[in-house]
């Protein structure tokens, strides 16, 4: 009788590649049943079939080959498929398909495939993997990232493009890269890829020192996180507590101007670029900026989150610290494809050493699939006429046609915006957590009081923060509102208004809704401002985005 799969792996397959030497030679591992990815998400809280490959060839913690298994009854054509697309997702270059007799090989690098009579071994499938021609010490810095495990807490490992951007980033490294990109879509996980990143380093006591000369790595590097708003450099601090308290530092004005110098006695360095820019004046009247206080050659290592906001342009002064730190390594990390208006990010960095898209990780089910509710407005055009009866607040030019981007910047229409507000408030669920983006501060300001009046007239609260500003002008309470939403645990507040503030960064899982009551001109921000919702929390099937205004092309 023939055997099954599962007969077929035990009896035939599992035996030839102990035969290769898999689980015998020191640091290969026979990885079965290996989860690719989670599934999409669907209705009613299930999802769509997971990719799960059956068999990965583990060596020096790298993954190197995918292989599927067949029942020895079927033709070991019926996984080539599989096999390929197992080892594409993982990033092997061998991808094996068998039914126990028949052994079909893959070189996904140079197309060549065809029946082989042997599993390669982890030697050989590892030269084969690296046979580029690499500088000389890029070897020896790959085997040492190797040995190092990820720092995990409980059963946490980390998903498959994860691994893959945190292996091609050490990679870039290992061969001497001084710029290196990353572009992953919102809530992927870039943070935790920079914290697995630093850490290797720090373990391996890599440095720019040893970066080319191996045999010089005697200290551990200084690593600098580097981002352009408060929330981000906070949440990354907390992200890499694992470094110990000792080793990590915050460095902040207050801090400064009380000990009088930057701090210089740590491993990790989080700041903001504003705190950076900040400074003094020397005797000739000239900025002082705090960067300068530390030697330029003082970091080995500079992660730049959401690098395209600014950071790389060569018209923003902000570029003038990564110039100064210019001989460490920078890695940036953006979640925005390239486009026409963020070229200059890409330009200095180079391209993507990894790229994970929205699309894919709605597909994998790591991120929650949305559903778009365009509202057309009444009043999406306007032509003031002197006492036609309509409150305008501005100075109005008579006969001049205002269109969707006047609104709220230069001239406001109050009763147009309240009746907005109950328009979307009466299609969503209030006890789901929503974040309303406007045109200014001022108009978040005013959303904020309608919203809150149209829920206690319908009777839906009666906690006057049940909708809150979180705005630059809202400072550390702003901050603190945001951190009370993002607790997944408190119900107030439920809605936060904001204008820019919190298009990126702001890890709230269970946010349901997105309301866009201002243009969004830009596929960049567009995805940016969904970001905010894609995260995962149980019993969240999608979330919605409202719009009154057309979605970016």
């Amino acid at each position: 009788m023939p055997m099954n799969e599962a007969d077929t792996r035990a009896n035939l397959i599992d035996p030839q590649l102990v035969v290769a030497g898999w689980g015998k030679i020191d640091e290969s591992y026979i990885r079965r049943e290996v989860s690719i990815t989670q599934g999409r998400i669907i209705t009613g809280g299930k999802r769509s079939k997971p990719v799960i490959s059956d068999y990965v060839l583990e060596f020096r913690g790298r993954k190197l080959a995918a292989v599927e298994a067949k029942k020895e009854s079927l033709s070991y054509t019926e996984g080539v498929r599989q096999a390929k697309d197992y080892s594409t997702r993982l990033q092997c270059r061998i991808a094996y398909s068998t039914n126990g007799h028949e052994i079909y090989q893959i070189d996904l690098l140079t197309g060549k495939e065809g029946l082989v009579e042997r599993f390669l071994n982890p030697s050989e499938l590892w030269q084969l993997t690296y046979s580029d021609e690499s500088p000389d010490f890029t070897s020896t810095w790959r085997e040492q990232f190797a040995k190092i495990p990820f720092e995990a807490k409980g059963d946490w490992r980390p998903r498959y493009y994860q691994e893959n951007a945190i292996h091609n980033t050490l990679e870039a490294i290992a061969k001497g890269q001084q710029r290196i990109l990353l572009t992953l879509a919102t809530g992927t996980g870039k943070t935790c890829i920079a914290f697995q990143t630093a850490w290797r380093l720090f373990q391996c006591r890599w440095s720019l020192k040893a970066q080319k000369n191996p045999d010089a790595a005697k200290k551990r590097p200084r690593i600098l996180f580097l981002a352009d708003r408060n929330v981000l450099a906070n949440q990354a601090f907390n992200d890499f507590g694992a470094f110990g308290e000792d080793a990590i530092v915050r460095i902040e004005p207050s801090e400064i101007k009380k000990k009088g110098s930057v701090p210089k006695n740590a491993s990790v360095f989080f700041t903001i670029f504003q705190t950076f820019m900040s400074g003094g004046k020397d005797d000739e009247g000239n900025d002082t900026p705090y960067f300068g206080d530390y030697p330029e050659d003082f970091f080995d290592f500079i992660v730049i989150d959401e690098c395209h906001r600014g950071g790389a342009n060569d018209e923003s002064s902000w570029r003038d610290i990564l110039d100064y730190f210019s001989p460490a390594v920078q890695l940036g990390l953006t979640a925005t494809p390239k486009r026409n208006n963020n070229a200059d990010t890409y330009d200095y960095f180079g391209d993507p050493v990894y790229s994970y898209t929205l699309k894919e990780g709605i597909n994998d089910g790591f991120l929650t699939p949305f559903k778009v509710y365009p509202i057309v407005g009444t009043m999406d055009e306007y032509v003031y006429t002197p006492g036609d009866g309509v409150v305008v607040k501005g100075e109005p030019e008579a006969g001049r046609v205002y269109t969707e981007s006047d609104f709220n910047r230069i001239i406001t229409i109050p009763k147009r915006e309240e009746m907005r507000v109950r328009y979307w408030m009466d299609l969503f669920n209030p006890n789901e957590k929503t974040i309303v983006f406007c045109s200014t501060q001022e108009h978040a300001g005013k959303v904020r009081d309608y919203i809150n009046q149209y829920a206690v007239e319908q009777g839906w609260t009666t906690n006057t923060s049940y909708c809150v500003r979180v705005t630059a002008n809202d400072g550390a309470a702003g901050e603190n509102d945001l951190k009370i939403f993002q607790d997944n645990e408190k119900t107030i507040p439920t809605i936060l208004t904001t204008s820019r503030k919190l298009s990126t960064g702001v890890d709230a899982r269970n946010v349901r809704n997105i309301v866009l009551m201002r243009p969004c001109n830009n596929m960049i921000e567009f995805k940016q401002i969904i970001g905010r919702g894609t995260r995962l929390y149980d019993g969240k099937d999608y979330f919605t985005v409202y719009f009154f205004c057309k979605s970016p092309s």
